[in-house]
């Protein structure tokens, strides 16, 4: 079954490649949009195709309909195995167990284990090397109930340090948004589902889904509001925040590393965490994290925060200087306002529902100012705001926002990889030391 999925493989691969038509245009759209800077190697063009080869639209099919559709003559199991490989996707994988025919990996991303087989001499011959505690980037795809097999190429890692693995986690989450939970859709609709709680709690706290204030006083309504919440979910927790967090766990019945831990996972810094559970003083009250905005948005003037259900939380310093060039009698007479809408269309931070958030509430302002500056005298808002979007490489649906709950294993990965880093930096500081005897020494 292995060497017959191979060949499988690579007669679907040789009918993506070798296509024309709508099949080969879908694919040149789908390799534009997947290419990043630095990314034309041979490896990263087998990723790029054996993604479009699963996750690819052609109308209303998918490359491995199309496929199936032009071999009517396999048999039902291996039509079967084919349609399972839509359940395919990348992932981050640890080598946990070398089996004598392939591995026992978990996926970083979510902790689940698959039992993987490579199916062809050449990638035996590379994973020959590969050691328990080895990371590595590729792409699985079921070949039974119990087994999968790899079905791509491979990026090595090695054996990686938290810090390192934290960063690796974090461009797979930038680069395969769409795999970030390719195997466990629960923990998917779990992020999601954070997101709607986190914009309904905003909306109830700010009494509005858009804010404008000086960027000092946002912060500090920001942290206010963080606070809040991490009271809300402590005391959802059973915690009575008013004790402190040994009280707190004793009055719970539960031990020290479990309220640390669900402490930490609402973002209080560990070390903070576990010096007051630490500290016996009965006026020790619960620690909460300090939320910061950046500090160019701390220091404007003005700065608006818009939240959304499914495109979380924005900030924009300029949203209300295109507001007034939507409200000008003129609005090319504006100082800089050619400049600030091209920097609207063009800029990634301004996203689809920015767009359709100010075609909602200036619908016949901003159609005209779009048909001035694009010199496109019949642009419609209706039928021509997406596709100019599209042509911005603008996402017409949303990604997962960062503002999304990860899985605790992340979390706490994350935690404690900036321990590590803080760590290394401490000990490097003092190193670099040197006794002195007077004045000041710059930090």
């Amino acid at each position: 079954m292995l060497e017959r999925s191979h060949e499988l493989k690579l007669a679907l691969t040789d009918f993506v490649v070798d296509a024309e038509g709508e099949l080969a245009t879908a694919l040149e759209t789908y390799a534009a949009e997947q290419s990043r800077p630095g990314s034309g190697d041979s490896k990263q063009q087998d990723f790029i195709i054996d993604s479009f080869v699963i996750e690819g639209k052609v109308g209303d099919k998918t490359p491995l309909d199309l496929f199936l559709d032009s071999h009517p003559d396999f048999p039902d199991t291996e039509r079967n195995l084919i349609r399972s490989w839509h359940r395919s996707f990348i992932g981050l994988f640890a080598v946990v167990q070398i089996l004598p025919d392939g591995f026992e990996l978990v996926n970083w991303l979510t902790e689940k284990h698959y039992i993987v087989k490579p199916t062809d001499a050449l990638t035996i011959q590379e994973m020959l090397r590969f050691q328990v505690g080895e990371i590595f980037l590729t792409r699985i795809a079921p070949v039974s109930d119990t087994e999968w097999m790899f079905f791509g190429s491979h990026t090595l890692f090695g054996k990686l340090g938290k810090p390192k693995l934290a960063v690796a986690i974090g461009n797979f989450k930038d680069n395969y948004k769409k795999n970030l939970y390719g195997d466990a859709p629960e923990l998917l609709e779990e992020a999601w589902l954070s997101v709607e709680k986190y914009h309904q709690e905003f909306v109830d706290f700010f009494g509005s889904d858009e804010i404008t204030l000086s960027g000092y006083q946002l912060n500090k309504k920001i942290v206010e509001f963080q606070e809040l919440m991490t009271e809300k979910r402590l005391t959802e927790a059973g915690i009575d925040t008013s004790k402190s967090l040994a009280e707190a766990a004793e009055a719970a019945g539960i031990d020290e590393e479990e309220i640390k831990a669900a402490a930490e996972e609402l973002g209080a810094d560990s070390k903070a965490v576990s010096q007051v559970f630490n500290n016996k003083s009965a006026n020790n009250k619960m620690v909460m994290p300090k939320v910061d905005l950046p500090a160019e948005l701390r220091k404007a003037e003005q700065v608006t925060a818009l939240s959304h259900p499914r495109w979380g939380q924005m900030f924009f310093p300029t949203y209300g200087k295109l507001k007034l060039i939507l409200e000008a009698d003129d609005w090319q007479k504006l100082e800089g306002s050619e400049k600030l809408i091209r920097y609207f269309l063009e800029d990634k931070s301004i996203n689809t529902f920015v767009w359709y958030r100010l075609a909602e509430q200036y619908p016949t302002q901003l159609e005209k100012v779009l048909q001035s500056y694009l010199q496109r005298p019949d642009f419609s808002l209706e039928s021509d705001l997406k596709p100019l979007l599209q042509q911005f490489n603008k996402l017409i649906e949303p990604e997962l926002p960062e503002i999304a709950s990860v899985p605790l294993h992340l979390h706490n990965l994350f935690q404690e990889a900036l321990g590590d880093v803080n760590k290394s930096k401490s000990k490097s500081k003092d190193k670099g030391k040197k006794p002195t005897t007077k004045g000041f020494q710059r930090s």
